[in-house]
């Protein structure tokens, strides 16, 4: 049990002393949720077995990190030689190549997959290197034990709680995020300052601290990876938040499909709570906060504040209007501040290092960084955080490797299914929350998903409105009724019914939504409808002039040609599922196009590349 701040810091002291001085090497494995999915287990049983062969496993630590980010390179470790200072990351590798791991604690491995770092640590390090990504939220992960809370102190863990309680008024610690710009990373990028001011200035002696850990967007996965990793950086800034704003309670609605997480989020609560960092009388500062978790049961509207407020309180998950907002009424009636894991993530390092070494980084009116879930047709996917003001081609080109197979770049989709999609043309545009919306889309969460030339936009468009369609709560009639209206015309653009009007009616009833619908899932559902009637204009007009897919995915309107690359073998007639193939052998064939089904068998059973598919 840590009482008093002096002796958080002579125990933090200590912990730091004794790593120093045992000078033992390190081996990093990643064992989030993608690390375990792709075969981490059998590599870190492998490593540790291979360690106790040769006498060192008392004299190298092995070490279960949470996400790297390096997914595309999964399994992956980082071999840290203490005595060096050398730092080596492995990649793709398997459980025979353990014994070239344990080689790596003395010099690079020839036969084994290197990853170079291209991430610095703005806390602790120059950018020297101009390396592309710089690392504040994920600082900690895939570098500690996110179990064990003493390497969380290591890096400075509960330092910032500390110096809150122990020398700043909760105003002054208000001030600070203010001054430091800090905007919202769930979506919306409202001042975090300006939420937790509100709320602080409500006079209610109960009020709720709430970290919004509901990530429902469709390849979004940067909260999971820092509840995986650094569980503590959440809860420490959880209750600086309930200090400043003078709430003594904090929840975290986490999804239940994140069972690792939530593991993880328990164990770091109980640990807290053991050493004295939360619960009554905080650091002897007089200052009482607890934290709970609550389930959310995958619902995506939940990720609007006041759906997921009323899904705390046992009730549909359903937006309300607003005002008031929760930070003047929320939980239960009472105050309350909705931050996400991300926003959350920043503030122990605006604490310990100044507002104005924040405003350093990224641009003036988004600082920071920003972390993105790079995924789709990209070559390296995985996590990566980079400042604020990035490039969209640094992103998806330098840190991505660009799409998969040498495919050419098509689109983006930033924002999950709220957001929009932006084209090659746009790539080199500085990235922050307002050059976002002015290209048609938003930063969201940070899901950024890549296309290449064999995606339809019509049919991407088509794809997040379902996932819409299935997420909405159904209270307000422009999501409910007009959503489905939209999904139906995107329906018949692309079965080739679709004429001008129907143009017309999409755009129409596009921009009616965004203005009458009662939540912010409503009013950006028709965001990847209106971006790629934008962004691709030509891909619609194709679809309802010509009744031709240019991408060749929406089947109804692609036509299946025999070339005179045909030997005549007969497999593609052979297949067929309706006998539209006619033709003697070792002569062309001919496909009969009325009677043809669209199928594709044809395309996919031909051996000699002989069949046409436009």
């Amino acid at each position: 049990m840590i009482d008093t701040v002096e002796q958080l810091k002579r125990y933090a002291a200590a912990v730091k002393e004794t790593r120093a001085g045992a000078a033992r090497s390190r081996i990093l494995v990643s064992m989030g949720t993608c690390g375990v999915a792709a075969g981490t287990t059998p590599v870190l049983d492998a490593i540790r077995e291979e360690l106790r062969r040769r006498d060192l496993a008392d004299s190298v630590d092995v070490v279960e990190t949470g996400c790297m980010g390096l997914c595309h390179s999964e399994p992956t470790v980082e071999v840290v030689n203490t005595r060096t200072g050398s730092r080596i990351i492995l990649g793709k590798l398997d459980a025979a190549q353990a014994r070239a791991v344990v080689d790596a604690l003395t010099g690079p491995v020839p036969d084994v997959c290197e990853i170079k770092r291209d991430w610095y640590y703005p806390e602790y390090e120059q950018n020297t290197a101009n390396l592309p990504q710089a690392r504040i939220v994920l600082r900690n992960t895939g570098q500690i034990n996110p179990e064990a809370i003493d390497d969380y102190i290591a890096c400075d863990g509960y330092q910032a709680l500390a110096t809150a309680l122990s020398t700043m008024a909760p105003a002054a610690v208000i001030q600070v995020v203010k001054d430091s710009g800090l905007r919202g990373r769930g979506g919306g990028g409202f001042p975090t300052g300006s939420k937790w001011a509100f709320a602080a200035a409500q006079q209610n002696p109960e009020k709720y601290v709430i970290c919004n850990a509901d990530e429902g967007d469709p390849g979004a996965f940067m909260d999971r990876a820092v509840l995986e990793g650094d569980p503590h950086a959440v809860l420490e800034a959880m209750a600086i938040a309930g200090y400043a704003i003078g709430s003594h309670f904090g929840l975290v609605y986490v999804r239940a499909e994140y069972p690792m997480a939530v593991k993880r989020l328990l164990i770091a609560i109980g640990q807290a709570r053991e050493m004295g960092l939360l619960g009554r009388n905080i650091l002897g500062s007089g200052f009482d906060f607890d934290i709970e978790l609550k389930y959310g049961a995958g619902a995506f509207v939940c990720g609007e504040e006041t759906a997921l407020i009323h899904s705390i309180e046992g009730k549909r998950g359903e937006p309300t209007f607003k005002p008031p907002f929760p930070a003047v009424a929320g939980l239960w009636g009472k105050p309350t501040i909705v931050n996400n894991v991300e926003t959350f993530a920043n503030v122990c390092a605006i604490l310990r290092q100044g507002a104005a070494w924040f405003r350093q980084i990224g641009t003036p009116k988004s600082p920071g960084t920003k972390v993105f879930a790079l995924a789709g047709k990209v070559s390296r996917v995985g996590l990566t955080e980079v400042p604020m003001g990035t490039s969209l081609r640094d992103i998806i080109f330098t840190i991505g490797g660009g799409c998969r197979d040498g495919r050419a770049f098509k689109a983006v989709q930033t924002g999950g299914p709220s957001g929009g999609c932006i084209r090659a043309n746009k790539l080199d545009t500085p990235i922050d929350y307002d050059t976002l919306i002015a290209l048609g889309s938003m930063m969201g969460s940070g899901g950024m998903i890549v296309m290449d030339e064999d995606d339809c936009m019509v049919n991407v468009a088509k794809f997040f409105l379902e996932f819409t369609l299935d997420e909405s709560c159904g209270k307000c009639t422009p999501c409910r009724i007009g959503n489905k209206r939209l999904h139906e015309m995107l329906n018949v653009i692309c079965q080739g019914k679709g004429t001008p009007e129907t143009l017309t009616k999409l755009r129409t009833l596009g921009n009616t939504i965004k203005d009458t619908a009662l939540c912010g899932l409503g009013q950006t559902s028709p965001n990847p409808v209106l971006s790629t009637m934008i962004q691709f204009p030509e891909e619609y007009k194709a679809h309802v002039e010509e009744k031709r897919c240019p991408a060749g995915v929406c089947a109804r309107l692609i036509t299946y040609t025999i070339t005179d690359k045909c030997v005549g073998c007969t497999l593609c007639a052979r297949n067929c599922p309706v006998g539209c193939i006619t033709g003697e052998r070792k002569q062309q064939h001919v496909i009969d196009q009325e009677a043809c089904i669209k199928c594709g068998v044809c395309f996919e059973t031909c051996k000699f590349h002989a069949i046409d598919k436009r």
